[in-house]
């Protein structure tokens, strides 16, 4: 029996880098895999990989950016699968690298809708399926620059911080329930976005994201005992 064996996950950004990564993972763990992402070609890359690894995937094209994106979202997972389990809220965007007062106003804006009001939505629209879970994980994707809040970094950083302050009052509302909410920092990690903030360094110097995936099976695990935490990959 493998450790996520009938369990079901929802993966956001699942389209390429840790998002693919992880949910290959999970998939390859036993669960019944929920591949969200705006980009359909690329997600349906992930899931006939899937597929052809003898996992069970769907792919859900939606763009968290849209305010609409999540209003019927449980409903299309409970018709689809009939439950939720897991959810790795990873879907997220760069967006301007410079000074704060050189951001351009509604560039500021898009990184924060995505990569803040995005993540509510989701956690207003998918709470009380987690919540009948008997073991309900909710993981969100953070970024070390959270905490460190580099120069230039702006909306970025702010936002990934204001994330982590959202799942921990999520975790302190979710305390006496069966729900488990985390925060990964995934760290140095090879991808497409870490290319773009870093564009002289060496892709190759960097761990794929299969290998950084253990902490996502962590907290994914029904016996996870974490609740509040921020975990370094």
């Amino acid at each position: 029996m493998k450790l996520l064996d009938g369990r079901v996950a929802l993966v956001t950004g699942a389209s390429h880098g840790i998002g693919r990564a992880v949910a290959k993972m999970y998939a390859d763990s036993g669960a019944y895999v929920l591949a969200l992402s705006r980009s359909h070609d690329t997600l349906h890359e992930t899931v006939d990989d899937i597929s052809r690894r003898g996992g069970r995937a769907d792919a859900i094209i939606a763009d968290l950016a849209d305010p609409s994106a999540a209003n019927d979202l449980a409903a299309r997972i409970l018709q689809q699968v009939g439950k939720l389990d897991i959810l790795v809220a990873n879907a997220a965007m760069l967006g301007p690298m410079a000074r704060l007062a050189e951001t351009d106003g509604a560039a500021w804006e898009e990184v924060f809708n995505l990569n803040l009001h995005g993540n509510f939505r989701l956690v207003k629209a998918l709470d009380p399926l987690l919540q009948e879970s008997d073991a309900g994980r909710a993981i969100f994707v953070s970024s070390g620059v959270a905490r460190t809040c580099k120069a230039g970094w702006g909306a970025y950083a702010a936002s990934k911080a204001a994330l982590e302050a959202l799942a921990k009052i999520y975790a302190n509302e979710t305390i006496d329930t069966n729900l488990r909410v985390n925060v990964v920092d995934p760290g140095r990690v090879r991808t497409a976005m870490r290319a773009a903030a870093y564009p002289y360094e060496h892709p190759m110097t960097l761990p794929a994201p299969e290998d950084m995936t253990g902490v996502f099976l962590e907290l994914a695990s029904p016996q996870c005992a974490h609740h509040g935490e921020t975990l370094k990959a």
